[in-house]
């Protein structure tokens, strides 16, 4: 199993990604890793290791660089070739952690959307507090969804959940402002009425955004302008607990000792709730797995989102897609 990563997205490019990329390649045997990027800037990071190789390109997309325009001018920007490297069958997957619109255009231009797929769904995997985590799609590649969107991306999330999560009979439940059948706006109350159809998923109806890291579902569906604010709002809710119980925890000698005693539950507690631990977003809908870490991403970090992809390729995940819509249509 080969795959491609972007080396040089993301805040901490190359360094961070290249010794991510050194400790997958060290917990799994069968995969090979091929960075994309300035060979002289991940050269020296980079110790011997025969299935790490380099594809050198010093072109890089920015996050300021307008998505698609970016994409089909910078032909040879790492990301981009990344990408390419999975269409022409080279690599099996890639990874980016670089500007979220570019990857999500290179996985439509360049990898390809699955047959019968209207809209790809970007989808990250988020804590619960019980630790089993939740698949929430759309979180942003689209802005406006049609009822038969929300229907595939049940659909996606439901096979990942399944095959790569490990959740037999993963339940999946709509976003809504409240769990009455007939709550929320006409894409609400007309995609309750289509999941209820399916007999594919494990509908169990609406969930609120209040209950998502009580492990409400496994899976959670909605269009992507609500999933992006839904995503941010917990991103920035438990950095701010941190930082709040931070301060508290130093703001006298009484509480520094008490965090003393408590600092390995704390750190527990933030790995429990880290993005970090749970990989990238995943673009479902697309010919192959393309996953997008976040910008921030650190080694670990990496490290996970490698852990993810390959999960997905190991477990046919795109396939798997394709023949659950293909016998939906039949």
């Amino acid at each position: 199993m080969k795959i491609a990563i972007d080396a040089m997205g993301g805040d901490h490019a190359p360094k961070e990604i290249v010794l991510g990329a050194l400790k997958a390649v060290e917990a799994y045997k069968d995969i090979e890793i091929v960075l994309v990027g300035d060979e002289e800037q991940i050269k020296p990071l980079l110790s011997s290791n025969e299935r790490i190789s380099i594809i050198h390109t010093d072109d890089v997309i920015l996050a300021t660089d307008e998505p698609v325009r970016a994409v089909r001018r910078k032909k040879t920007a790492s990301m981009v070739v990344a990408a390419q490297q999975v269409a022409d069958g080279a690599a099996d997957a890639c990874i980016s952690a670089g500007n979220t619109g570019a990857l999500m255009a290179a996985g439509l231009f360049i990898v390809g959307r699955i047959e019968g797929i209207e809209r790809p769904a970007l989808s990250p995997t988020l804590p619960t507090i019980g630790g089993e985590g939740f698949v929430l799609l759309d979180v942003g590649a689209n802005v406006d969804a049609k009822p038969e969107h929300l229907g595939q991306y049940a659909v996606m999330g439901s096979v990942y959940a399944e095959k790569v999560r490990g959740v037999h009979k993963p339940r999946v439940g709509l976003l809504n402002i409240g769990t009455e059948e007939k709550k929320g706006n006409e894409l609400a109350k007309a995609a309750f009425d289509l999941l209820q159809k399916q007999s594919d998923i494990h509908f169990i109806g609406n969930v609120e955004a209040r209950d998502l890291l009580d492990g409400a579902a496994d899976v959670v569906v909605t269009d992507g302008f609500t999933g992006n604010m839904v995503l941010k709002t917990i991103e920035g809710t438990a950095l701010s607990v941190f930082k709040m119980l931070k301060a508290t925890l130093s703001s006298s000698f009484k509480s520094k000792m008490a965090a003393a005693l408590i600092m390995p539950d704390l750190r527990e507690l933030k790995s429990k709730m880290d993005y970090a631990e749970y990989g990238g977003a995943a673009l479902f809908g697309l010919k192959a797995p393309v996953i997008k870490a976040h910008g921030s991403s650190n080694a670990d970090a990496l490290f996970s989102a490698v852990r993810q992809t390959r999960d997905m390729v190991q477990n046919n995940v795109a396939a798997t897609i394709k023949e659950v819509l293909e016998q939906n249509q039949s």
